[in-house]
């Protein structure tokens, strides 16, 4: 008689017949989380001239344990979290990017945008100025889109760094703004009436598409007049050399309303200058159409110190205060950019 004796836990032949078993282990471990015993048989296999037989030996080795690692299991949630994170991202950009803009679109992205630039707009603003502000920005968004709304944003970024200019001094001589050049509400929106008229106009399509862009250059105008009106007062305050009065050209002194002075006027052209570009390079306006801005926003203020060395809260006049002459300087500014690209237009034809 001749015998073989091997010792296999789970042998090839074994294997192929026991196929059907493995694979019920296998799907025990995966769907309870169990721990399986796999126990290692030896077996002795003996053969003869007149049979064999394959019989187990008598030792049986220490069971294997079948460990199951659970984290694939929780990768699919973990997966299913991170792919809403992405569907979220993804619908809050096309949500900004929608063309034209829609009021959800507008409230969410001036929203997002108030948070993030928070600390700077408490720079600026009081808490009811950040309020109108937030007003403004949405109306804006929903008329004109992102750039529009970039021009208002660079409007207040150039303002308040020009009424921050020598703070301390102004403060001293009496001649700076209210609340450190902390803007109110009231100063929010008389710095805006003009822009937002012209943003209405657009929203309800008034005059159709050949309006459209005349209230678009009305409201570039608007905010060009009102930066250029802000720089050449605080830059004036805090640099001006010698100061007149406009009406009578007789030197005042700095703050005086109405006064006007050579460096003050030269850094509100230059600052109506830039945002009339940016307002180009945005595809706000064209080209002449920023060249007109910039005429128009000098002619309204020249006018604005008229008004304000000969009326301002002179008697019979208390009701008109800086606010109140600010919605009429900014009115001007629109009203004469219309006009004027109007009279080209007709000119040109």
């Amino acid at each position: 008689m001749e015998s073989a004796t091997w010792s296999n836990p789970l042998s090839f032949s074994l294997f192929n017949s026991h196929s059907r078993h493995l694979t019920q282990y296998k799907f025990m471990a995966f769907s309870t989380l169990q721990t399986f015993p796999v126990p290692s048989f030896s077996f002795t296999f003996s053969s003869s001239s007149s049979s064999s037989h394959l019989k187990p030996s008598s030792s049986f080795p220490k069971p294997t344990t079948l460990l199951l690692n659970s984290r694939p299991l929780r990768s699919f949630p973990r997966a299913m979290h991170v792919s809403s994170i992405q569907d979220a991202i993804g619908g809050a950009i096309s949500l900004v990017q929608s063309s034209p803009a829609t009021w959800h679109s507008a409230l969410f992205s001036n929203a997002m945008i108030f948070l993030l630039g928070s600390p700077i707009l408490v720079t600026g603003l009081s808490l009811s100025g950040i309020v109108a502000a937030f007003l403004l920005g949405t109306l804006t968004w929903r008329a004109f889109g992102p750039s529009g709304f970039f021009l208002v944003a660079v409007y207040f970024v150039i303002g308040t760094a020009a009424t921050k200019v020598k703070m301390a001094q102004k403060v001293a001589q009496g001649v700076a703004e209210k609340r450190r050049g902390r803007r109110g509400p009231g100063s929010v929106i008389g710095s805006s009436a003009a822009g937002c008229i012209c943003a209405f106009l657009t929203i309800f399509g008034v005059g159709g598409e050949t309006f459209s862009r005349l209230w678009r250059l009305g409201f570039v105008a608007s905010f060009c007049t009102k930066l250029s009106d802000t720089v050449s007062s605080e830059i004036g305050k805090a640099y001006g050399k010698t100061t007149y009065l406009v009406t009578t050209f007789k030197v005042v002194p700095r703050g005086t309303e109405g006064a006007v002075s050579v460096e003050g006027t030269l850094a509100g052209i230059v600052a109506s200058v830039v945002l009339a570009f940016i307002s180009f390079l945005v595809g706000e306006v064209g080209s002449h159409e920023a060249i007109i801005c910039v005429l128009a926003a000098q002619i309204a203020n020249l006018g604005e110190s008229v008004i304000g060395a000969a009326l301002q809260e002179k008697e019979g006049f208390k009701w008109l205060n800086n606010d109140a002459v600010n919605v009429i300087n900014i009115l001007m500014g629109s009203i004469i950019a219309v006009f004027m690209q109007q009279a080209l237009q007709i000119w040109c034809s």
